[in-house]
Formats: C-alpha cells, sequence, structure tokens
C-alpha cells in the first residue's frame, strides 16, 4: 500500500471522528437542557426570562447552580426543632389578620432560619440561600422569594406601590409549600432513626402535616359557641 493512499486512509478516519464527536455533542446538548428543565421545572423558564430568552445561557447558569450546591447534604430536624418552627409559622399565620406585613417578616425570617438549620447556606447571605435552595426545591422556591421582596418593598414605595394585603396573603400561602417541603421528615431520616433504636423497636410515627387553607389567613375564625 502506498504512502499517499495510507495518508488518505488516516485523513478519512480523522474526519469521520470528528464528525462523530460534533454529533455526539449535538445530541447531548439538548438532553442536558432537558435534564435541567426537568429539574429546575418553574426556576428554568425564570432563568430563561433573566437571560432575555437565550436558554445556553440560562442552562450555564443552571448548570452552576447544581456544580455548587448539587452534593449539599441536609441536616434533619430534631422533633423538638420541628415543634418549634412548625408553632413559629402558626403564629405568623394568625398574626397575618391583624399585622400582615409583620405576618409576611416573620415568614421571611423564619424560612431563612428553617433552610439554615437543615443545612443550606446561613440566610444573612440570602442570594447564596436561596440557589441552593433552588437546586433542591425548585418547584417551592418561588414562595420564599414573594415574602423576602414583600417583607423589603417599604409600604409607601412609589414605585412599587408596596404589597396590598392581597397580595402578601398569596406570598405566605406560596411561601407555606417552601415550609413544609423543609421542615418535615426526608424519607431517609427514618433510616438514620432506625440505626440508633434497639432491634425490633418501633419507630415514632412521623406527625402529620397541617393543613393550611388559603382562606384562613386574613380572615378571623367564627367564635365557637
Amino acid at each position: 500500500m502506498s504512502t499517499g493512499v495510507i495518508i488518505a486512509l488516516i485523513v478519512i478516519v480523522a474526519v469521520v471522528l470528528v464528525v462523530a464527536a460534533v454529533l455526539a455533542l449535538r445530541a447531548r446538548g439538548p438532553q442536558h437542557g432537558g435534564s435541567l428543565k426537568r429539574r429546575f421545572g418553574p426556576e428554568y423558564d425564570l432563568a430563561v426570562a433573566r437571560h432575555d430568552g437565550d436558554t445556553k445561557a440560562a442552562e450555564r447558569e443552571l448548570a452552576e447552580r447544581v456544580r455548587r450546591h448539587g452534593s449539599l447534604h441536609t441536616r434533619p430536624l430534631e422533633p423538638a426543632e420541628r415543634e418549634r418552627f412548625e408553632a413559629r409559622w402558626a403564629a405568623a399565620q394568625e398574626r397575618f389578620v391583624d399585622s400582615p406585613r409583620e405576618a409576611v417578616g416573620e415568614a421571611d425570617r423564619l424560612l431563612a432560619e428553617l433552610a439554615a438549620a437543615r443545612g443550606f447556606p446561613d440566610g444573612g447571605q440570602y442570594e447564596e440561600q436561596l440557589t441552593a435552595l433552588s437546586v433542591h426545591h425548585a418547584h417551592h422556591v418561588e414562595g420564599y422569594r414573594r415574602v423576602h421582596r414583600v417583607t423589603h418593598t417599604r409600604a409607601d414605595d412609589a414605585q412599587g406601590g408596596g404589597a396590598d394585603t392581597e397580595e402578601m396573603r398569596a406570598s405566605m400561602v406560596e411561601a407555606r409549600a417552601l415550609f413544609e417541603a423543609l421542615v418535615r421528615p426526608d424519607r431517609h431520616d427514618a433510616g438514620r432513626r432506625r440505626t440508633g433504636t434497639e432491634a425490633g423497636e418501633p419507630l415514632p410515627a412521623a406527625p402529620a402535616p397541617r393543613t393550611t387553607h388559603a382562606w384562613s389567613l386574613g380572615k378571623r375564625r367564627p367564635k365557637e359557641s
């Protein structure tokens, strides 16, 4: 076989490998984007909107979030901690009747403290904490964003017009979803507790989640006769 033929074959093989690599990268791109879209849900759409429709830029941002916070391991709450957080949330809801803005502010602080207690970045670093939460609770984090925005918007803000009672109520109701996701025991928490119990000893039953209705915020309950 002549040298020219060998060189030609090498060139052909190299071209085939390059084409195959390009096709593989193209096939991987949409799959990666689809995976991010499934993982982040509404956060994916918000990221795309923030980047003026540039999906590649949005996906780079979301991929960076996963790189930074995807391996975060949450810490389970002790039963006493869980009860304290639940009691504080219930008190904030009751306070909404007479002081909706103060109640929303308490919900904002409570979510920051609860997230930190679960192992997320400290609430003093709001943006970092929100970013980490978006990786693990993408479908609920918008509620936290809303109560934080309402809390830090002045009631007499001429530009934003402040937040009316209905907006504050809606933000509290939406934030409740993230609160529930953070305060309830994880599926693997039971396994952790089991390792510390005696063989055959039953585990304590997890408390039933409290049901919160949107109408209960800002509306007084009828007195019992």
